[in-house]
């Protein structure tokens, strides 16, 4: 169903493109106004936490807390980019600092992420379908526990240390600059685990490493979503999956529930996404209701 705002759309497609050029436009003042109110978002829900510590509230503090922190994977993404602010020197810190927290180097994840933009949904060369597929219920309730993401990431991240790098995507100029950045990942674990035994803080385990545990799975079914179950093919519009959702979603994952628009058009920021959304509107092929609605279209796919 096309919506109003598509309705209104610039009706030939060179006026369409244009008016997508125009959304590329970045804007440091919007980008960090973004990334204060999910911190502001997360700095709540660990002073949540903390106050709970003893009592009923603490499971769902935790919980909240942890899908707060691991939607970081949402600014990592964006920066990664380099679509979240006009400075790249501002897109590559905050990269860093998220990908820090989510065990994700940005360097690497940057040079994984591009390769699945020139090859989505390319059975050869998209390195999101490096894994074999699920293909059984078992398989996707493994998957969305989180556990495999977490075993995946360490050992990438120990291997890169160690000097291995080896995809396949990585440009050789790029090596260098991963496994040092893997090697300060590994650095920076070990200074912060050894700081809290020292001190004897708790802190860590509440505020970073059960919350991402936690919210790790919450994680994993908004990614399924992106492209499970689209067809295998070039056409960014239908290669990828639009999924509608409440504001609060919508404000955890930068927008990128419009994930159609974004691989279509990646230079166009978060905040200019529901825009480029209304102008595609009547193109994009694949877009749900909701994500429960894409959980359950997942779940019945494996009795097919």
């Amino acid at each position: 169903m096309q919506t109003a705002a598509a309705e209104t759309a610039p009706a030939g497609p060179a006026a369409r493109k244009a008016a997508l050029r125009a959304l590329a436009a970045r804007s440091d003042r919007k980008g960090l106004a973004r990334l204060a109110g999910h911190l502001a978002l997360l700095a709540a829900t660990g002073a949540l936490v903390l106050w709970s510590r003893g009592g009923w509230a603490l499971a769902p503090a935790l919980l909240a807390h942890g899908i707060v922190l691991a939607f970081l994977f949402a600014p990592l993404h964006e920066t990664i980019h380099r679509t979240a602010f006009r400075r790249r020197a501002l897109n590559d810190a905050v990269a860093r600092a998220a990908g820090f927290l989510l065990v994700l180097p940005a360097d690497y994840f940057r040079a994984f992420h591009l390769q699945h933009h020139r090859f989505t949904q390319d059975r050869r060369r998209d390195p999101e379908l490096a894994a074999p597929p699920l293909d059984s219920r078992a398989g996707y309730l493994w998957h969305v526990c989180g556990l495999p993401y977490w075993r995946e990431r360490f050992t990438t991240t120990g291997r890169h240390a160690l000097g291995r790098v080896t995809e396949d995507f990585v440009a050789a100029g790029l090596r260098a600059g991963i496994v040092r950045e893997a090697r300060l990942h590994l650095a920076g674990y070990a200074l912060i685990a050894a700081a809290s035994l020292a001190a004897g803080s708790p802190l860590l385990l509440w505020l970073w490493v059960v919350p991402a545990l936690l919210g790790q799975p919450f994680l994993r079914l908004y990614l399924l979503a992106e492209h499970s179950g689209c067809p295998e093919v070039a056409d960014m519009l239908a290669n990828s999956r639009t999924t509608l959702t409440n504001p609060l979603v919508r404000t955890l994952c930068w927008n990128m529930n419009l994930h159609s628009a974004h691989h279509a058009y990646p230079a166009v920021p978060f905040h200019a996404l529901p825009a480029a959304d209304a102008l595609l509107a009547p193109q994009i092929v694949r877009r749900s209701p909701g994500y429960l609605s894409v959980q359950r279209e997942i779940w019945w796919s494996f009795a097919r």
